[in-house]
């Protein structure tokens, strides 16, 4: 943290600044040796380009100036060779995000509750007037149960089951010998499937991140055969009946686990 505090502290001067939060694997220890930074910086007006690369290039040998892929931000290089991602968000606009799929029940077509863990897991780094911290509170609950119900029905008709499903999208790509579509089929699914293996753990989505890993350390609850099927499809094959097999065998023991817990 040494390394991005007079930053920190230059961007929380800011009026426009009502907050700034660590996030990523920083915020959870699970950082390594080739982790970055991600600052997530909360504001109550907008924080003009040019103000924030006053501060950036006392700090920052290489700067991507207000990439908007995503969310709004800024890709560094600390004077170090760190990567720094400053991400801007509008905590009202955060707020209501937040409310719409933990307090409201919306459910994504996975990773529905990223955002959540975001605020769970994130480390207050600045709070002007205890904003932040009200909300992080505000969403400090219990999973709820309207939330589960309705991650795990939405995603399940997503896997299997109905004419866009991802498994019968995946069959006639493998029919027609798309590897293109394939491999997004594959992706698409298990973004499905994980949502609703967090679902049933009641834990927020983590992210994209050593997901198997974060499964089999921190589930209570997870199919039978999940690392030796995670295994099978991410292989490569590319042999219709096998791939398929694989899939029917992860789409039965998803169902079988709902099924068994409550």
């Amino acid at each position: 943290m040494d390394k991005i505090k007079n930053l920190i502290e230059d961007f929380s001067k800011r009026p426009e600044v009502e907050s700034i939060a660590l996030g990523g694997s920083r915020a959870t220890k699970l950082n390594d040796s080739n982790s970055d930074y991600d600052v997530y910086v909360y504001l109550n007006s907008n924080l003009s380009k040019e103000v924030r690369k006053n501060i950036l290039d006392k700090y920052c040998n290489y700067i991507e100036l207000n990439n908007t892929y995503w969310e709004p931000e800024d890709d560094c290089h600390l004077n170090d060779g760190t990567v720094i991602e400053i991400i801007y968000r509008s905590i009202e606009d955060f707020d209501n995000e937040l409310k719409s799929v933990v307090l409201d029940g919306n459910a994504y077509n996975g990773y529905t509750t990223c955002m959540w863990f975001n605020i769970k897991q994130c480390v207050i780094l600045y709070d002007r007037n205890n904003n932040f911290k009200k909300l992080k509170d505000k969403y400090n609950i219990k999973y709820p149960e309207e939330l589960r119900k309705n991650i795990i029905e939405n995603n399940l008709k997503l896997l299997d089951g109905y004419i866009p499903s991802f498994s019968s999208q995946l069959e006639k790509a493998l029919l027609r010998k798309d590897i293109f579509s394939v491999n997004h089929r594959i992706t698409e699914f298990l973004a499905s499937y994980f949502d609703i293996i967090f679902a049933i753990n009641r834990l927020p989505h983590p992210g994209e991140k050593r997901l198997i890993s974060i499964c089999t350390n921190s589930c209570d609850y997870l199919p039978k055969n999940f690392e030796e099927n995670l295994d099978k499809l991410l292989s490569g094959n590319r042999n219709k009946e096998e791939v398929m097999n694989v899939v029917r065998s992860i789409v039965d023991n998803i169902k079988e686990l709902i099924l068994n817990t409550k």
